[in-house]
């Protein structure tokens, strides 16, 4: 099997994809297990006002929040390279190591929290993520 930047890319979104699916199940089987030990009234979900809720449900609502921000930009910039015929390795690495920092950022996140190693790595994919951009730009200037 021949590995092609279109594959590195496409591969990258379906784990961007499988990353969020994961916070989603970490998420709720937190929610459920605190609601279980009576952390969580079932009435805080009707209207979703968990902010009496404990640190890590929390963190993992905050973080599967995280995986619809940025990582639409992700998205939207591969869709338009691979539409626009306008991909190779540079872009197609650097969109992959986007979704590597997204992965450890998740996990610095669900984890210890430490907040400075989280930023670190949130800077790290977001410069990742504007190189993308910008080659994909350089293409058309």
């Amino acid at each position: 099997m021949l590995i092609t930047p279109t594959k590195i890319i496409i591969i990258s979104m379906f784990l961007q994809v499988f990353l969020t699916f994961t916070v989603m199940i970490i998420m709720g089987r937190r929610r459920f297990a605190a609601a279980h030990k009576g952390d969580i009234p079932l009435a805080a979900f009707k209207t979703m006002q968990l902010s009496q809720a404990p640190d890590n449900v929390q963190l993992a609502s905050r973080n599967f929040e995280n995986q619809f921000e940025i990582p639409v930009l992700f998205f939207v910039v591969c869709l338009l390279g691979l539409y626009l015929q306008a991909t190779g390795w540079f872009f197609a690495a650097n969109g992959a190591l986007f979704v590597i920092s997204r992965i450890a950022h998740s996990w610095v996140h669900l984890t210890s929290n430490h907040v400075l190693t989280r930023f670190r790595l949130f800077v790290l994919g977001s410069l990742f993520l504007m190189i993308q951009w910008l080659t994909l730009a350089a293409t058309f200037i």
